[in-house]
């Protein structure tokens, strides 16, 4: 099917990957990550995050082609960038394919991509996915070096990394906030796309969401681990609810 945005609103983007994580502890097939994905699109989701990872630890190949195939939300493809993963979007060509740093041992992202310090090996995995028509999105800190660097490469989204501002408190999360809305009127003000994941939760997610130039949230474990409580549907219908009400295009601007 083809991807269709949902334009007008703050988009959320919701990670299925821990479903495969449970699926694949015991081995089979349940529970299906496509099963999530259809779930994510009835629920009010706008899109389908999925990481494939070099170690497969939960999406696997086989799944990318099985969600495209069961709904229309776009695929974001989180993908490490090397040739095996490059060879495997331009072969499946996802709405957009986000750039994350991997580390075989980590047990999830840890920080934003040096696209600075990356900036020859990244390039051309870049451009021929810009080339094969998949948005690239590169998932930095929100640091002016690496916002600079996203335009040196001419990624048309970048995704901030919000790890730093979900485990702050008081000042910090102050002014992580901060940062986060500077660096988004930045990345705007420059003709790429601001998004922004990683940590957010009911209880921190509205401040980001009321970042007026954010145009996408990226949430995952959280969701997932809520769904086993309320099941996935309630869980995104949740976080639908709170980003709407704190978004200025869709709410007041308040927080719940």
């Amino acid at each position: 099917m083809s991807a269709v945005l949902t334009p007008g609103k703050l988009r959320l983007g919701v990670n299925i990957d821990h479903v495969a994580t449970i699926r694949n502890a015991r081995g089979g097939d349940h529970p299906d990550p496509v099963r999530a994905a259809e779930i994510v699109a009835a629920a009010g989701g706008d899109g389908i995050t999925a990481h494939l990872r070099e170690d497969r630890r939960h999406i696997r190949d086989d799944d990318l082609a099985r969600i495209q195939a069961a709904t229309d939300l776009p695929l974001n493809l989180e993908m490490a960038a090397t040739e095996e993963m490059l060879a495997i979007a331009l072969r499946h060509k996802p709405h957009a394919a986000c750039i994350v740093p991997e580390k075989r041992e980590e047990r999830t992202t840890e920080g934003g991509l040096d696209a600075a310090g990356l900036h020859n090996q990244l390039a051309p995995i870049v451009g021929k996915l810009l080339d094969a028509g998949i948005r690239v999105s590169l998932f930095i800190a929100p640091e002016v070096r690496q916002l600079e660097a996203a335009m040196t490469l001419q990624a048309p989204v970048v995704e901030f990394h919000t790890g730093e501002y979900a485990h702050a408190a008081g000042e910090q999360c102050a002014a992580e906030l901060k940062r986060l809305a500077d660096m988004a009127a930045l990345a705007a003000r420059n003709g790429l796309e601001p998004h922004a994941g990683h940590g957010l939760t009911y209880d921190n997610v509205q401040p980001i969401a009321a970042i007026p130039l954010i145009a996408e949230l990226n949430i995952g474990h959280y969701l997932v681990g809520e769904a086993v409580f309320v099941g996935l549907e309630a869980a995104v219908r949740r976080m639908r609810e709170l980003m709407d009400a704190a978004h200025p295009s869709t709410g007041s601007g308040r927080s719940e």
